[in-house]
């Protein structure tokens, strides 16, 4: 999240926006924007302590507070236990999204933002899934370089 704070009060110590964009760590573009819109809209530093960077995220963005919130939401447990079930795919639980979100009259995610959205839930949530196989069913095997082998492959067992 940008840090809205900080980039007021160095405004306000006369910082010049390249100095300012490398303190935040942002590009000099989005500090440009964030102080033209923070001069549209009054607001000047120094603020007040009690005054949140998301508090003032709505007062800079009004529009981001109403886009992305008619989406329906992915129920990403259910989700994930049912990818452990056989024969389930991503691409079947999201066309049963979808069936969902349009009957509560919502918008579903596309596709591919949808399986993103899982994928980023189960690396944050270390979500994992048990894979059973029956023994000698698949066989696993490593390979040495080529250079190691005298240009030849030979698996290690």
């Amino acid at each position: 999240m940008v840090d809205y704070k900080t980039i007021l009060k160095l405004s306000a110590e006369k910082y010049s926006l390249r100095q300012i964009a490398v303190s935040v760590g942002h590009s000099h573009h989005t500090v440009k924007d964030v102080l033209e819109l923070a001069q549209k809209y009054g607001i000047t530093a120094p603020l007040n302590e009690s005054v949140t960077n998301a508090e003032l995220e709505k007062l800079l963005y009004p529009e981001r507070q109403t886009a992305g919130k008619h989406y329906a939401e992915p129920d990403y447990e259910y989700i994930h236990r049912e990818l452990s079930k056989k024969g389930v795919t991503l691409t079947l639980l999201w066309q049963e999204y979808c069936e969902k979100a349009y009957a509560n009259g919502e918008t579903p995610y596309m596709s591919t933002q949808f399986g993103d959205k899982y994928r980023r839930w189960a690396m944050v949530t270390k979500a994992t899934m048990r894979v059973t196989h029956k023994p000698g069913d698949i066989m696993q095997c490593r390979w040495h370089k080529a250079s190691l082998c005298g240009g030849r492959h030979y698996p290690l067992l």
